[in-house]
């Protein structure tokens, strides 16, 4: 949210209905209206529903597991184009920017060259000088000397700052290579300037900055879409493993009840403690430790063997970032 990090729970939400067609189709204007109402991340766990229009529970587990995979996936992918597209334009325009404001050798110089500054005639032209505080006389003892057909006395100092200043030097046009050449080894920045040539500049941050702007909207818009998305699918996932580990662990025939229980970091720690007491009947062997849950990272992490099946949900994003 680059400038809005207040926002981010405002947009970090859920929405439990399909947005595909078929499904949407097959409810009334009035329902399909209410499952579009996006809801904050504990409501949606509270009032969880397995979606059977987008994970058909006849399918096998693994097939439901895949049909996750590959949708996550796909998301990803997409992320990883769009985000590269967003950061192209933003660092573009940040890079114009730097230059705008910038040293006297890449800053803009629209509010400082005014027209009666520069010469431009059939011969003539006017060329704009950045020199050091330190070199100012060196450039005012030298720079007639760079070319014969330097204007004697055409030097005028436009601007300057704590690091420098802009001079100008007017010349005749078939010496400005020579110009050029001798002021680069005098350690001179002669800069390319013209008015078409800053107006051009402007535009093209201008131009810029509009597409950075939208270009933002319209990936904030498709991050909140996708991150319910992948909420939905988290959530779904966490379900699958709730029931393959509680056949695995109990058998069968399937004979369990799976709760949602909310807690806090305080509160958590005591919780674990009463569900280990209060199920040890389910398993003597299991174990009674109190190492936190906080990161169930399948994969990563060895999940602590107890005599319930247990996965942890964190839902406030900000505390985990």
């Amino acid at each position: 949210m680059e400038q809005s990090d207040d926002k981010v729970l405002e947009n970090a939400l859920a929405n439990g209905a399909d947005h595909s067609m078929n499904q949407t189709a097959a409810v009334s204007p009035l329902k399909a209206y209410l499952n579009s109402l996006r809801v904050d991340l504990m409501s949606y766990m509270t009032k969880f529903q397995w979606d059977k229009a987008k994970y058909p529970t006849a399918l096998p587990l693994s097939s439901l597991a895949d049909i996750i995979t590959k949708e996550v996936s796909q998301m990803e992918t997409e992320l990883k184009s769009r985000a590269a597209a967003y950061s192209s334009v933003k660092t573009s325009l940040q890079s114009m920017e730097y230059k705008l404001h910038g040293s006297l050798q890449t800053c803009s110089l629209k509010d400082i060259v005014r027209k009666e500054d520069l010469v431009t005639s059939e011969h003539l032209t006017t060329l704009l000088v950045v020199v050091t505080r330190g070199s100012y006389l060196q450039w005012e003892r030298t720079y007639e000397s760079f070319s014969q057909f330097v204007v004697p006395r055409s030097s005028r100092k436009l601007y300057e700052d704590g690091e420098g200043g802009v001079f100008s030097v007017t010349l005749f046009k078939r010496a400005v290579c020579e110009f050029k050449a001798k002021a680069q080894e005098s350690k001179f920045t002669v800069r390319e300037y013209s008015f078409d040539l800053e107006a051009k500049q402007e535009q093209e941050r201008q131009q810029r900055s509009i597409q950075k702007k939208e270009q933002y909207g319209i990936f904030v818009r498709w991050l909140k879409v996708n991150f319910s998305q992948v909420f939905i699918a988290w959530i779904h996932l966490k379900a699958l493993r709730v029931f393959a580990e509680s056949v695995l662990r109990y058998g069968l025939p399937v004979n369990y009840q799976a709760l949602l229980l909310h807690t806090d970091k305080k509160r958590s720690k005591k919780l674990r403690e009463d569900l280990a007491s209060l199920f040890k009947h389910l398993d003597p062997t299991a174990s009674n430790s109190k190492t936190d849950v906080s990161f169930d990272i399948p994969g990563l992490c060895q999940p602590e063997y107890l005599s319930y099946i247990c996965f942890y949900i964190n839902t406030n994003l900000l505390e985990l970032s």
